[in-house]
C-alpha cells in the first residue's frame, strides 16, 4: 500500500499563492502516476490536474490552466501543486492521489490511493 499525506493548504486572499505538497510513503513512488482532485462543499470531486510516473507529462484542469503546476520530485517521494492567481472558487478540500498504470487520468474512480486532504481557503 501507499500512504499520501497532504501539507500546505490553509487561508490566502484572493490573487495570493499557495504551494501544496504531498508526501508518500513507498519505495515505489515514482513508479504511480499521481494527480490532484479538490472537493468544495456540496460539489462533486473533480479533478484539478495530474502527472506522469516521471513527472515529464502534466495535464491541467481548464478552470486551472494557466494558474496551476503540478511537479514531482521522486527522489523525495513528494508531488506538489503550486497554485498561483487563486480565486474564491478555488476554495476546496484538496487531495492528491496515485493509480496503479502507466498513464495519469481525470477519473477519480481510476485511484487508488488517497491522501486525507488539505484546506485551501480563498477569500474575496
Amino acid at each position: 500500500q501507499v500512504q499520501l499525506v497532504e501539507s500546505g493548504g490553509g487561508l490566502v486572499q484572493a490573487g495570493g499563492s499557495l504551494r501544496l505538497s504531498c508526501a508518500a510513503s513507498g519505495r515505489t513512488f515514482g513508479s504511480y502516476p499521481m494527480a490532484w482532485f479538490r472537493q468544495a462543499p456540496g460539489k462533486e470531486r473533480e479533478f484539478v490536474a495530474g502527472t506522469s510516473s516521471s513527472g515529464g507529462t502534466t495535464a491541467y484542469a481548464d478552470s486551472v490552466k494557466g494558474r496551476f503546476t503540478i511537479s514531482r520530485e521522486n527522489a523525495k517521494n513528494t508531488v506538489y501543486l503550486q497554485m498561483n492567481s487563486l480565486k474564491p472558487e478555488d476554495t476546496a478540500n484538496y487531495y492528491c492521489a496515485a493509480r496503479r498504470g502507466r498513464y495519469s487520468v481525470s477519473d477519480s474512480n481510476e485511484y487508488d490511493y488517497w491522501g486525507q486532504g488539505t484546506q485551501v481557503t480563498v477569500s474575496s
